[in-house]
């Protein structure tokens, strides 16, 4: 696995992010520290989790896993934003909410700082002002070496990096937001915001909850029983079978399928690999219930699709975009006529 630099700052990070959402969930404490293992074994060095997950139980698991490892030879990530009790003042981007977050993530880690603090999504609730200037003291006050967003909107990242920028504040170095073959919106405003602005992008979900990693074909009437997909309705999440059973996303696996097969990797795989071509983008976070999992995951890097199966899957997935985004394709069949 190579590294590489986190925007424009001096951190280097390995191109594939290590996501614990499962651990404690799906995966048991034991099983997660051999994740945790094999992923080091091949380069790993960048591990991504939030308070939220399990209520604060994965970083409790990374941070049992840290004891045993050389602290400083690892970047960890986490995040704040949602709910982590009852209370009113349990949940958002608060100073009091953030600074409480801080202490507690840093006490379940077993660590004296953390690498990369992110905001898990934008507070409408709370004053950019109050949030940011309360990033910016953790920074100072050595708590925090880095912080970024997640879930941003393009408007609200770049109002959040203006203003950090006229307060003379420590500014976002990196984005995590949602992309993927399924979900090409993020390069509508931001990847041009985060490369304009010098941000690294780790995205989320690269295989879309389990869509892009080979267990679905067009004759299925539903989801295996054993996939995150057939309890994705019951438990909320978005990336339900209703919502992704339809033309557009059997048309793009057939592609993936395709390109896969030539490149003689997975589907999971090959998927991956578009994502780290893409512009802008750093390290996607690879999740992983089962080292079974975990190895194919591992398996997307340290090699490239070639340009024809990159442009045949970009050209498959992409989204009916409608003005203002469209501007660019007009700007393209106008060309050379003024």
């Amino acid at each position: 696995m190579e590294d590489r630099y986190l925007g424009k700052t001096g951190l280097r990070v390995s191109e594939l992010c290590l996501g614990t959402m499962t651990l404690g969930r799906e995966t048991s404490e034991k099983d997660s520290f051999s994740i945790l293992d094999r992923y080091v074994e091949e380069g790993g060095n960048f591990i991504d989790t939030a308070d939220v997950y399990t209520r604060g139980v994965s970083e409790e698991i990374v941070g049992k896993w840290l004891k045993n490892q050389n602290r400083d030879d690892y970047v960890v990530a986490t995040k704040v934003r949602f709910p982590m009790g009852e209370g009113p003042n349990d949940v958002g981007l608060s100073r009091k909410h953030i600074i409480s977050g801080v202490k507690e993530s840093l006490r379940r880690l077993g660590t004296d700082y953390i690498d990369l603090y992110q905001v898990h999504a934008w507070d409408p609730r709370t004053p950019l002002e109050e949030t940011l200037s309360t990033l910016n003291d953790l920074v100072r006050e050595g708590l925090v070496r880095y912080i970024g967003a997640s879930n941003f909107k393009g408007w609200q990242l770049q109002k959040a990096i203006d203003l950090s920028k006229q307060k003379g504040w420590e500014q976002f170095v990196c984005l995590q937001p949602q992309y993927n073959l399924l979900c090409r919106a993020t390069e509508y405003e931001l990847i041009d915001v985060c490369e304009n602005e010098g941000l690294g992008v780790i995205p989320w979900s690269p295989l879309r909850g389990g869509w892009l990693s080979g267990k679905f074909t067009r004759d299925m009437v539903k989801p295996p029983e054993d996939s995150r997909i057939s309890v994705a309705e019951e438990k909320g999440y978005s990336e339900t079978w209703g919502k992704y059973n339809n033309d557009f996303t059997w048309n793009l696996l057939d592609t993936l399928y395709s390109v896969a097969e030539e490149a003689g990797k997975t589907p999971a795989q090959a998927a991956i690999n578009w994502l780290l071509n893409r512009r802008g983008v750093t390290a996607p976070i690879i999740g992983a219930r089962t080292m079974e999992q975990l190895e194919a995951n591992l398996g997307s890097a340290g090699w490239s699709l070639t340009n024809d199966q990159l442009e045949r899957l970009t050209k498959a997935s992409e989204l009916f975009v409608s003005y203002p985004y469209d501007i660019d394709a007009i700007n393209q069949r106008t060309k050379g006529r003024e």
